[in-house]
């Protein structure tokens, strides 16, 4: 199973979902969260102000600070790798990084070729 972790700015409280004007973003990704670690997905998030050891400790995210700083966050990382930066994973995205729908591959839908083949039925052979 992926590990996913997403690194926050500092935030008002653990989840960011509180005080007068919260963001929608938030009460999305905070409900999505609980979805998935009630699926059994290893995810967690660690935000700036309550968990700056978090931010210490992993050199993929002390990094990604040196150079792009806390206006880049969220940052998010599956198994360490960076998937995402500044915003907030989706429901869709979340469940396609921890495995749990599989993706369906697309099909793409050939050109019908009327009668005459490319040539456009003109009887000369530039085919």
């Amino acid at each position: 199973m992926v590990s996913i972790r997403v690194f926050e700015p500092a935030l008002c409280c653990n989840t960011g979902v509180c005080g007068e004007d919260v963001d929608q973003a938030l009460v999305d990704f905070s409900a999505d969260l609980d979805y998935f670690a009630a699926q059994g997905v290893d995810i967690a998030r660690h935000n700036l102000a309550n968990d700056p050891a978090a931010f210490v400790q992993n050199p993929v995210v002390t990094n990604f600070l040196t150079a792009v700083g806390s206006d880049g966050l969220p940052l998010v990382l599956v198994d360490g790798v960076t998937v995402l930066t500044g915003r907030y994973p989706t429901r869709e995205m979340l469940a396609r990084l921890s495995g749990l729908v599989a993706v369906e591959p697309k099909t793409l839908s050939l050109a019908t070729v009327t009668s005459g083949g490319c040539c456009g039925g003109s009887g000369s052979s530039c085919c």
